[in-house]
């Protein structure tokens, strides 16, 4: 197995694939990591979908790992959500990426995963792109202006006043409001999804993740097949290894299917 580490258009990336299958076009995932963590954290996820003939590229969020600032936490913290704007523009670099590269063709299935952070960025992708053929969310949250309110909310009950205007506020929910895949589910157009979530959560809302599935299954009632709800009682902001096999074995699967 070869793990490169690569720099695409600027965006640091670890770019994995099976050896003997590096010059093919297989199909590919694109890979999402938290918030703190970095684009190496995620290399389990790579072994696994590339064992199954699965190309994956691991990039780097801004202001993470090897873009990193040296910030603290909390003004990590108020950057939250213009990484996460700026990692879904940069998934269609990767993608033009891609082409460029000759790594894909107009034929090759294209999938989506991410924890946490990673995850958000994937529903905001499906939201965005209609060439996303495939998704695995874990711990993400399709509503995300709601999380975005929620997060202020919280943090100014807390009594820390943020640096933040009502205007740049609004400015950013409306940003939210035109990505957010709970306000646009028939965005998803029944693209195969699986979503897992630890109820014990407080991070990210179980119940917003929850509600969605609720609210998409009618949409899948032809094909319930496609979609795949796993929430763990016991878990909380951290993804079981059941969960995590799961996740690639539901992207693998898909990404082969024809």
């Amino acid at each position: 197995m070869i793990i490169r580490s690569e720099k695409w258009q600027e965006i640091p990336v670890l770019h994995i694939v099976e050896e003997s299958k590096e010059t093919e076009r297989i199909p590919v995932v694109l890979f999402f990591h938290g918030f703190t963590s970095a684009k190496e954290h995620n290399l389990h996820y790579a072994y696994n979908l590339a064992k199954q003939g699965v190309r994956v590229i691991l990039p780097e969020a801004k202001l993470h790992g090897e873009r990193s600032e040296s910030l603290n936490e909390f003004q990590l913290a108020l950057n939250f959500w213009d990484i996460v704007l700026t990692s879904i523009k940069e998934a269609d670099i990767l993608h033009d990426e891609l082409f460029r590269k000759e790594l894909i063709d107009e034929e090759t299935r294209i999938g989506m995963g991410g924890t946490s952070m990673g995850g958000i960025t994937t529903f905001g992708c499906l939201s965005s792109y209609d060439w996303v053929d495939a998704a695995s969310v874990m711990m993400g949250s399709p509503a995300i202006t709601r999380l975005a309110k929620g997060q202020i909310t919280y943090a100014e009950r807390d009594g820390r006043e943020l640096p933040v205007s009502q205007k740049e506020r609004e400015q950013l929910f409306a940003a939210l409001d035109q990505i957010d895949l709970s306000q646009n589910p028939r965005r998803l157009h029944q693209r195969p999804l699986f979503m897992w979530h630890g109820e014990q959560d407080t991070m990210v809302p179980f119940e917003f993740t929850k509600e969605f599935y609720e609210e998409i299954q009618e949409d899948y009632e032809n094909h319930p097949e496609l979609l795949k709800w796993m929430p763990d009682e016991q878990a909380g902001h951290s993804v079981s290894r059941p969960g995590m096999l799961a996740a690639v074995n539901w992207l693998a699967e898909h990404l082969h299917a024809r």
